[in-house]
């Protein structure tokens, strides 16, 4: 099992405990702000409804990933993960959307206060989603999945709606005469935070989906694992992009431009192999061999 594999599953595992997390939390939310007469609580609900959509998406696109290179997909079928994050904050912003307008239904009835339940269920859902947001993130980054950051950054939301939603109903409790359409306006809030947390979401997966250079630190590890290969003068140009949880890279090194053809090409080999074997993160390198410009006779 290569590299790319094992993180893959360990991704795979995490989201898949994820969606079923999100299923309990929809469907206690839902059920606890209906009993209450909660529009905060029911709208924490949907977005949890919306979560389990958002996880179902995030495994498909890891499942997908995970598929080897093929002859029209020579890189793999990593950008699929990508995609799945993508389409995460995707769906964040169009959820969001909708809680927002229906949270303003009936926004100025009168009705009893909502019942202490949803308060409850709300704490039991911050309580989990701060669990399950930081292994997430976490994970995610240390595996480079922008599909389980995604995840990660909307259980993060989670959390900050929540207990938007709980403050929204201790309100209409406490003063049900002053506050009462806070419960109405929570429901707002929340819809409002998710949909920027999408906007937020999409945008960063989406830097990936145009080949956006990988951050400094990881250029300059190219860089230095690549010139500490014996017979490699300089390391003229580099580019890297993202694939999955992966990047394939293209180097040009320059060489002794006295050497034969064939040490030339032990030397990018070499390269290719030293750079997979020291940076997981690595899952390909294409090396073009160049003349070394400084010892060239002109």
């Amino acid at each position: 099992m290569t590299v790319a594999d094992q993180l893959l599953g360990r991704a795979r595992t995490i989201a898949g405990v994820g969606l079923a997390i999100n299923v309990v939390l929809a469907a206690a939310n839902i059920a606890a702000g209906l009993a209450a007469g909660s529009t905060s609580a029911v709208a924490a609900g949907l977005e949890f409804g919306g979560d389990v959509i958002a996880s179902v998406v995030v495994l498909a696109g890891l499942a997908a990933a995970a598929r080897p290179p093929d002859d029209n997909h020579p890189y793999g079928h990593g950008r699929l993960e990508t995609l799945a994050g993508f389409t995460v904050g995707l769906l964040l912003v169009l959820g969001g959307a909708g809680i927002c307008y229906r949270s303003l239904q009936e926004v100025h009835e009168v009705h009893p206060p909502p019942d202490v339940i949803a308060l409850w269920t709300l704490a039991a859902a911050i309580v989990v989603r701060l669990v399950m947001s930081g292994v997430k993130l976490r994970v995610g980054r240390r595996l480079g999945s922008g599909a389980l950051i995604a995840d990660g950054w909307n259980d993060a939301v989670d959390i900050v709606s929540a207990s938007a939603a709980a403050g929204a109903v201790a309100l209409a409790r406490l003063d049900p005469e002053r506050f009462l359409a806070a419960d109405h306006y929570g429901g707002v809030l929340v819809g409002l935070v998710v949909v920027l947390t999408g906007v937020r979401v999409a945008r960063d997966t989406s830097l990936d989906l145009v080949d956006t250079m990988p951050e400094p630190p990881r250029l300059e590890a190219i860089r230095r694992v690549a010139a500490s290969v014996p017979g490699v003068q300089r390391v003229e140009q580099q580019r890297a992009r993202k694939t999955g949880l992966t990047y394939h890279v293209d180097l040009h090194v320059e060489v002794d431009p006295a050497i034969s053809v064939h040490a030339s090409h032990d030397i990018a080999a070499a390269v290719r192999r030293k750079l997979r074997d020291d940076l997981p993160w690595v899952a390909d390198v294409l090396v073009h061999i160049e003349p070394d410009q400084r010892t060239t006779t002109p």
